[in-house]
């Protein structure tokens, strides 16, 4: 089932983009956790227990960033998307603003990452002991704002490692605005959020095989 708003009881509405009996697809807003933290407990996961107390997580985004996700309904449903996100059959596509005038029109990211854990939760790039992370990105726009350059660029992660999207930019020299681990400078006051955004979320229904495919307009 579709709608296009949820009040999930009257409290903390979320936008639901489609549920059924084995999931929901929710657009997280930025500045939200997708599951509870070690002190703060407001989150989309507690959010949709409101409604759906079975609720279970299938994947994260980070808090500062908005858009996309889905949660499993029931642990079948969990399992199967598990493994659809591990065996890297989802479409993931984000849309950032970054810092700076990139000149090429197209290019990927491959950079292995690991955990900074002296300054976690920041990450850092190891050719030693990171793990693998590609991602794949296309300039969408150019743009000049209040004297700075910037680029608008879409993002296709071939691989889901914390914080991928945001230390392969910041390597390119292109910190996404407003990222208040990564940019510094201009690059992180132009913007009051972190301009990143998942746009676009397409999988397999975990029970049905129907494919599923959602888009959200960029914010920012």
């Amino acid at each position: 089932m579709a709608l296009s708003q949820c009040t999930l009881k009257g409290i903390n509405p979320l936008d639901i983009r489609f549920y059924d009996g084995d999931v929901v697809v929710v657009c997280k807003p930025a500045g939200l956790l997708s599951v509870p933290g070690r002190e703060e407990r407001d989150c989309v996961l507690a959010r949709l227990a409101v409604s759906w107390p079975e609720v279970l997580t299938v994947h994260r985004l980070d808090m500062e960033t908005s858009g996309l996700m889905v949660y499993a309904l029931n642990k079948p449903a969990q399992r199967a998307l598990s493994i659809v996100f591990q065996k890297r059959l989802v479409d993931k596509v984000y849309s950032c603003l970054v810092s700076g005038r990139m000149e090429a029109a197209e290019g990927e990211i491959s950079l292995p990452l690991r955990c900074d854990w002296p300054n976690r939760p920041r990450q850092i790039v190891d050719w030693a002991q990171g793990k693998p992370a590609l991602t794949r990105w296309r300039v969408e726009g150019r743009e000049h704002r209040q004297g700075a350059d910037l680029s608008r660029v879409t993002l296709m992660p071939v691989t889901g490692r914390s914080h991928q999207l945001r230390v392969h930019m910041m390597a390119l020299g292109c910190p996404i605005l407003g990222d208040s681990l990564y940019a510094k400078g201009r690059a992180r006051s132009l913007a009051d959020r972190l301009c990143l955004h998942a746009a676009q979320l397409a999988f397999a229904h975990p029970v049905t095989g129907e494919q599923l495919s959602f888009t959200d307009p960029v914010p920012f």
